[in-house]
């Protein structure tokens, strides 16, 4: 019934309709002649890179539920909830893990859905489904519904009540639109020219040519000089060896030109398609032609900015108004804390803090937290700088003043 993984072994039985697609050979036709799917994608390594950033920079980031007070907010620890979303999604997965499928099917299916395990009203757990085994509508009352396939084969139509689907950019406001399958052109471009350049070394530092002679040979000499020829002459291995021609053959070179081996160029031009369409810097998948040592930090906050936090909104509303009760919506809010992510080196940090207690906006021990360190007593003091404060007995003068003044 569940979703136990992307990737499954050879060998596996073929139990859902997106398996059996899968293993016929259904996916996207594109120019280049390759079919692409998801798991193909992820083949190509600026796919395979991307979607690790993404998941894995979100898999780490700790998620909580919070509960409004009349002072702000706080954790709600003793909320069901709190555990599932902070410690145990279900019995079989790491907060880390659960987080990281939830992006990795969104980036390839644009989807993520997963079955609510309830006790006494509340979700205690979340089982992944296969997004291919599922297929969401809208009922006659404009409420989504959601067909799944089981692995047996029988299907069931399940209501929002029972299945939390998160999704991304969507057209008719239901189903995500899923990003392997609009941009299959690019990734197949991608993928084929990572096979040219796997061919063009494989076949060693003599990438083509031919073997002529004057003369005609024989059906038994032809096939002795070309399996001789491919066993000693092709693959990098068997680079630069000396030939041995006789029956007056001659190595003429179809090499080509400088122009036309341009290949390496059009990889590195599909790996900032792939990195426009996850919307992933350059330098996160190990490209740093575009980086310096002044844009960096710049590049890395843009990165949050852009890259994550639609992904953790999406997240975060998902789970405030799939996961949360009805009667606590709105005082109980699930919230990804990014701080890991938005902290500088040392010496900025430090700074940060001291202008903060300064203008108290933190107290020393606010500081200790963020630093995941223990608070120190009398640490919880909110400075006010004395320039900025006001004394009530100044504004009666002032307006005493200005009456004697009228009164003269």
């Amino acid at each position: 019934m569940f979703f136990p993984g992307l990737f499954r072994k050879g060998d596996a039985p073929v139990t859902t309709p997106a398996a059996l697609a899968e293993d016929v050979g259904y996916s996207w036709d594109t120019y280049t002649g390759k079919r692409v799917s998801s798991q193909k994608a992820m083949r190509l390594t600026a796919v395979f890179g991307c979607i690790r950033v993404l998941s894995e920079s979100i898999g780490m980031l700790p998620c909580s539920l919070y509960r409004s007070v009349e002072k702000g907010k706080e954790k709600a620890t003793s909320e069901r909830l709190y555990k599932l979303l902070s410690l145990k999604p279900n019995d079989y997965m790491t907060p880390q893990e659960f987080w990281e499928l939830v992006v990795l099917c969104l980036c390839l299916r644009g989807n993520f859905y997963a079955y609510k395990v309830k006790a006494l009203g509340e979700v205690v757990e979340l089982l992944p489904l296969d997004p291919g085994a599922v297929t969401p509508k809208l009922n006659n009352q404009w409420q989504p519904v959601y067909r799944v396939t089981f692995p047996d084969g029988s299907t069931d139509v399940l209501g929002q009540e029972d299945i939390w689907h998160v999704r991304i950019l969507t057209l008719d406001g239901l189903v995500g639109l899923n990003p392997i399958a609009y941009a299959r052109e690019a990734i197949s471009l991608g993928l084929a020219t990572e096979e040219h350049g796997a061919r063009l070394f494989g076949n060693g530092a003599v990438t083509s040519g031919v073997l002529r002679t004057e003369q005609q040979l024989s059906d038994v000499a032809y096939n002795r000089l070309k399996a001789d020829f491919e066993a000693k002459h092709q693959g990098l291995a068997n680079a630069h060896k000396p030939m041995i021609l006789e029956m007056g053959l001659d190595w003429k070179s179809m090499a080509l030109s400088a122009e036309d081996s341009q290949f390496l160029e059009t990889r590195k031009f599909q790996l900032e398609e792939i990195c426009r369409l996850f919307r992933v810097p350059m330098h996160m998948v190990q490209n740093t032609d575009r980086a310096t040592f002044n844009n960096i930090e710049e590049l890395g906050m843009g990165f949050i900015n852009y890259s994550l936090v639609p992904y953790l909104t999406r997240i975060e509303q998902r789970i405030n108004i799939g996961l949360v009760r009805d009667s606590k919506q709105g005082t109980y809010y699930a919230k990804f804390n990014v701080g890991a992510l938005l902290r500088g080196d040392m010496k900025s940090r430090f700074e940060a803090y001291a202008t903060a207690i300064n203008w108290g906006m933190y107290s020393p021990n606010d500081c200790l937290e963020l630093e995941d360190r223990n608070p120190r007593p009398g640490g919880d003091v909110y400075l006010t700088p004395m320039n900025m404060t006001t004394k009530p007995s100044d504004g009666s003068k002032q307006k005493q003043e200005e009456g004697d003044h009228h009164a003269d």
